[in-house]
């Protein structure tokens, strides 16, 4: 093909124009060889994908092109489309029967802008009707074997999951159960979602609600043991519960900037006191010695520095004044005030 775009160009002056459907399916080195004849100016190439081009592309193709997204039709443009086919009997369907206006909106909306499930939506109920007015029954039962636009490998896979974690964080119950919705429907794996809210669970609620993370626990032992479709269940329960706690991700910072300091600064060495004490020499390397056993202090706590030498008073956690973590707040306020120089 490259090579008839080249002699074209020489016999005639005629510029080729290379439309690729669905040119995810090219693998990298499929996708690699157009790349020459498109730095040349030698192709004009246009590929068509259903799926996320940064994700399925090679970078190379994809800094040469110039990306446009198709949008899902509005409910109102995919109406219209519906009546341009009633109305068109050369381009459109033949002989068609009357069809109710709120039959004809309700397939509009539930096509989910997508204009081929519509179309082929209207197609099988006036196959169904034989002549008969199409009303809303008419267009539900012709839907009955409307798969749904969700892709497991694709995007549209990571979409939902990432707006039902947002939608979960930002603590919108109706959305979040909507997205869990259709997740399930779109036979997402159960067992992903789970892994998904135990994660969640931790990073966007932590110890503002520290029964949240035995909730999503519990569910994701509950889809192993129960399975689809019952496990549903479960994982709405887990869903409202995680929607509705109070959120922190307090404890996610606090992680972050200690795991920032080691890749600063290295792992500083505890003091000897802190070291392994349980072998032949230990206590003549000083291993051990001058160790506090904080069960033997007032009170249990100890104010004996136990960060390595040169992070004496360095704090990573600051607690939210949100459910739970208010409580560890003032236990921590306690402590620091009552443990010296710290």
């Amino acid at each position: 093909m490259v090579e008839r775009a080249r002699e074209r160009s020489k016999g005639t002056g005629r510029q080729t124009v290379l439309f690729l459907d669905e040119i995810h399916r090219f693998n990298k080195a499929q996708q690699d060889a157009l790349l020459p004849a498109v730095e040349e100016g030698l192709l004009t190439l246009i590929g068509a994908t259903t799926e996320n081009p940064y994700f399925e592309v090679n970078s190379a193709l994809l800094s040469r092109a110039q990306v446009y997204e198709l949008k899902p039709l509005e409910t109102g443009q995919t109406e219209e489309l519906l009546r341009r086919a009633l109305g068109d009997p050369e381009r459109g369907i033949a002989d068609p029967p009357p069809v109710e206006d709120a039959a004809l909106e309700m397939l509009a909306e539930r096509s989910g802008g997508d204009a081929r499930v519509a179309l082929s939506g209207l197609e099988r109920a006036v196959e169904r009707a034989q002549g008969k007015a199409i009303d809303v029954a008419a267009i539900e039962d012709a839907l009955q074997r409307k798969a749904l636009d969700y892709d497991r490998q694709g995007d549209r896979h990571y979409d939902f999951v990432s707006a039902w974690i947002k939608a979960t964080r930002g603590s919108d119950v109706d959305a979040s159960l909507y997205y869990l919705a259709v997740m399930l429907e779109g036979g997402e794996d159960p067992r992903f979602i789970a892994r998904r809210m135990v994660i969640l669970a931790s990073e966007d609620i932590g110890n503002a609600d520290p029964q949240a993370l035995l909730v999503a626990d519990a569910a994701a032992r509950a889809v192993d043991r129960v399975g689809l479709p019952e496990c549903a269940l479960n994982l709405a329960q887990a869903t409202v519960h995680l929607a509705l706690a109070p959120k922190s991700n307090a404890s996610y910072k606090a992680l972050a900037e200690a795991r920032a300091e080691v890749r600063a600064n290295g792992a500083r060495t505890p003091p000897d006191y802190l070291r392994d004490a349980h072998y032949p020499g230990a206590e003549k390397l000083g291993r051990g010695n001058g160790y506090r056993y904080a069960h033997d202090e007032p009170g249990g706590v100890s104010d004996q520095q136990l960060l390595p030498e040169g992070l004496e008073g360095r704090r990573f956690y600051t607690p939210t004044e949100r459910g739970f973590e208010a409580e560890l707040g003032r236990r921590l306020t306690a402590l620091r005030q009552r443990i010296n120089g710290y």
